[in-house]
């Protein structure tokens, strides 16, 4: 039997960025956490703010959705949104809706940082 994990999310604060760390399974059920924390990431005016996926272990539709949303309030208050340590998986799923088009996508927190801060 396979055990879910629950979603979790944690805000850190770079010079350069607000990273979300996430963790978990990103579903319906992260709804409400996630925009907690992206509003708590957001609160402070950042120029950029950092998905971090690289301990997440599940994406259902529903979380592609909620990410979706999460790029709409990015670009509506003019706030660049990264993500970085998508799976191969998850980094294909991201070419195919065309999310790669709109947020840039990096291998690792560092490669992501470096690029906000150029």
């Amino acid at each position: 039997m396979t055990r879910t994990r629950a979603f979790e999310a944690e805000i850190r604060y770079q010079p350069a960025a607000s990273v979300i760390d996430l963790h978990g399974e990103i579903n319906g059920n992260a709804d409400e956490q996630l925009n907690l924390a992206y509003a708590e990431a957001a609160a402070g005016g950042p120029s950029a703010i950092l998905l971090n996926f690289q301990d997440v272990s599940y994406i259902n539709s529903t979380g592609i959705a909620l990410i979706v949303g999460l790029l709409a309030q990015a670009r509506k208050s003019g706030t660049t949104l990264l993500t970085c340590g998508l799976s191969d998986h998850y980094l294909e799923i991201f070419e195919i809706t065309r999310l790669v088009d709109f947020m840039k996508v990096f291998p690792d927190e560092r490669s992501a940082i470096a690029e906000i801060e150029h």
